[in-house]
């Protein structure tokens, strides 16, 4: 019996052993067969030491007119390794890959660096190795994907078995992109220093290696300050592994750096240069330097032309103020799209640094950011159009901080003004009081909602951001006000209306899509109606301003920083958005003539005239939850009993007035100054009297019979 128990079960196991191999073998058969399909179409690393010239990509403006044309230099020939400094080699080692001579193609300790460096230091720095990025750059597309990283190592491999260390580098150096049109050390050499790879010096040799990074975003004519940055970690890097002395380091540094800057090559170069780097994002640099592209904008080169000339000649008219820059944005609000973007009076400027575009960089947006705080006010019902703020000398509690003490622009007070008057006239205190009432974080919130991108945690600002104390983006004002001008819906801004590639395929194309609403349409109304009230901002602004255009709908907001770095004017239609700005890039102060209808409103007053000249814009038609009624002047509620100077005034249906407020009451009086007494501070010589005060929409007493304006908390 023993003996045929035995016998089944070697049969067994023989069965389970054949099926362990079969399982095995159908394995192997699988990840070979899985290894071939991936493999399928990899490129021959031959392909790297032939010479095959990208095709260019063409920017166009919205109308088919040329801007620019993308492409590698055609009449490059190859640099030979010889001829190429030790300085660059160097430079381009050290921040590169520091052991290229002593790896076989991947490097894992400088991976791990680069991680630590990354994760803890917060130091960005990739783990490629100099062939890695060569056979990605020079064979494979940008894609992110597992299977392009697999054939990346697998040509990496045969890369180094194929060529020799020294055949890589100078491959490398021939076939890296340096940005725009420049493809290898010989292009990028002559196109931004103008000279031969061989004649480039240390300072010179460490900014070129800096840019393979990321081309577009170290771009020394795009963005100076992030190129000079990049080239002080090449050389920091250079001196701590011994490539270069201190010294050395040091006289770089300072060695000023001069650009060759071809200005008949490029029109609209500011938003070139926007709308590269967003093709370089989605598509990858080797595409949209030499894919054939053919980017059809929304830029309307006419529109782009007068306001380059329009912030050129206001700009030279403000020498004597100290000004220096000025820059403008032309949207679309229910579309986004960008018809002008002026990132500087001159992109080739000398005397500033023109290539910085104003219209994506942080500034302060002063008064101009003061709508969106009134608007969150409205929709929310905490006030009306006619709520009266109490304008005088006012302090804010600010906890465990001293108070906050803001003061009107000019320092001149106002008493009893409407929310209308406050915001068309710009007066601070009530928009102080406006932000206290909403609070912090509803407005962050809520001005996020509408665009502003650069407000996101409240606990990082105080009650001045309501008078432009938090940094904003143009781009990102044209979209907040484009929600007002669209009636309450946001539409981000975008460039680009087709992307088509060299085989004549549309691989993108713009597409409306109606953007969310974010703000109620009654809301938006009523800040338009004050914005476009030239009757109202006439107490400082006077009447017939260059804020108002005759015989057009359009309302518009100024913004001057209290410390007179930032000038704006934001103004819009249904039709259009328009935003400028001046100052200088170096921040430094403006002279006092720059304010309210000087500086950026000659500006803004021109480019919206000459966009309005054959349209016949009307103010939009009044929503159907919208009533108007008479409401008292010093109250903003219902006359009261006996009546008193009224007016008529927008409201939304929800929260039109329903009480009738007094003009005259009780109030304590400090018999020494005839100022209204705060009861908790037990002042001795005090008495209750019968006066005309109101208490204002923050819950702040106002005496209206009172010798001089008071202070109350």
């Amino acid at each position: 019996m023993s003996g045929t128990k035995n016998k089944k079960t070697d049969v067994l196991n023989g069965i389970v052993s054949k099926g362990k191999l079969w399982l095995v073998l159908g394995v192997f058969i699988i990840t070979l067969v899985s290894i071939a399909y991936v493999l399928r179409d990899i490129p021959n690393p031959k392909q790297l030491s032939s010479d095959i010239y990208p095709e260019s990509s063409q920017v166009l403006d919205r109308k088919g007119r040329l801007i620019y044309e993308i492409y590698a230099d055609k009449r490059r020939t190859p640099t030979k390794l010889e001829e190429i400094p030790d300085s660059l080699k160097k430079a381009t080692l050290a921040i590169e890959d520091a052991n290229f001579y002593r790896h076989n193609g991947f490097d894992v300790r400088g991976i791990m660096r680069g991680l630590f460096r990354t994760i803890v230091q917060k130091r960005l720095q990739g783990g490629s190795t100099l062939t890695q990025q060569l056979v990605k750059n020079a064979l494979l597309t940008p894609e992110r994907t597992w299977t392009r990283k697999f054939k990346e190592a697998v040509l990496t491999v045969a890369t180094e078995v194929m060529y020799t260390k020294d055949e890589i580098l100078e491959m490398y150096f021939n076939q890296t992109p340096y940005g725009g049109t420049m493809w290898g050390v010989g292009a990028a050499a002559t196109g931004i220093f103008d000279k031969e790879a061989s004649e480039l010096t240390l300072a010179e040799s460490a900014m070129l290696a800096g840019l393979p990074g990321s081309p577009t975003r170290y771009s020394p004519f795009a963005y100076p300050e992030a190129a000079k940055n990049r080239q002080i970690m090449v050389l920091f890097r250079m001196e701590e592994l011994g490539f270069i002395t201190s010294e050395e380091r040091i006289q770089a540094e300072k060695e000023e750096l001069v650009y060759n800057i071809k200005k008949s090559s490029i029109l609209a170069p500011h938003f070139v240069f926007y709308v590269k780097e967003l093709l370089t994002e989605k598509y990858g640099t080797k595409v949209v330097n030499e894919g054939g592209l053919k980017v059809t904008t929304t830029l309307d080169l006419d529109i782009q032309d007068y306001v380059q000339a329009a912030v050129a000649t206001e700009v030279a008219k403000l020498q004597r103020s100290n000004v220096t820059n000025g820059a403008a944005l032309v949207t679309e609000p229910k579309t986004g799209q960008i018809l002008a973007m002026v990132g500087s009076k001159d992109f080739f400027a000398t005397d500033i640094e023109g290539k910085f575009n104003v219209t994506t960089a942080l500034r302060q947006p002063g008064s101009s950011i003061k709508p969106i705080n009134y608007a969150v006010g409205l929709e929310l019902g905490k006030v009306t159009a006619a709520s009266v703020f109490y304008d005088g000398p006012t302090c804010f509690k600010v906890e465990n901080q001293k108070q906050y003490c803001p003061t009107n622009y000019g320092g001149a007070y106002h008493g009893i003004q409407t929310l209308r008057n406050s915001l068309a006239n710009s007066l601070n205190i009530a928009a102080v009081k406006m932000i206290e009432m909403n609070g912090l974080e509803t407005f962050v919130a809520s001005a996020s909602a509408m665009g502003i991108s650069t407000y996101k945690d409240a606990s990082q600002y105080g009650l001045s951001i309501t008078l432009g104390g938090g940094e904003v983006m143009m781009t990102d004002m044209n979209v907040a006000f484009g929600v007002f001008a669209n009636m309450g819906t946001r539409q981000d801004l975008t460039p680009i209306l087709k992307v088509v590639d060299k085989k004549g395929n549309t691989i993108d194309e713009y597409k409306y899509i109606p953007g969310d609403r974010v703000l109620s349409r009654e809301t938006s109304y009523i800040i338009g109606d004050i914005l476009s009230d030239d009757g109202a901002r006439s107490m400082v602004f006077g009447r017939g301003s260059m804020l108002n255009i005759k015989g057009h709908f359009v309302a518009v907001k100024t913004g001057t920083t209290n410390d007179l770095r930032d000038n704006w004017t934001v103004g819009y239609t249904p039709d259009y958005v328009v935003t400028t700005w001046v100052g200088n890039n170096n921040n430094t102060k403006m002279a006092g003539v720059v304010s309210g209808t000087s500086g950026a409103a000659p500006v803004w007053n021109k480019v919206i005239s000459k966009l309005l000249e054959e349209k016949n814009t009307k103010k939009p038609a009044v929503p159907a939850s919208i009533v108007m009624m008479s409401v008292c002047n010093l109250t903003g509620e219902l006359p009261p009993e006996g009546g008193c100077e009224s007016h008529n005034e927008y409201f939304k249906s929800e929260f039109a007035p329903k009480n009738r407020a007094p003009l005259r009451q009780s109030v304590l009086i400090d018999k020494d100054t005839g100022q209204i007494a705060d009861p908790a501070k037990n002042l001795p010589n005090v008495e209750w009297q019968d006066k005309a005060a109101i208490r204002d929409v923050s819950g702040r007493m106002a005496c209206l019979e009172c010798p001089q304006i008071n202070e109350n908390n």
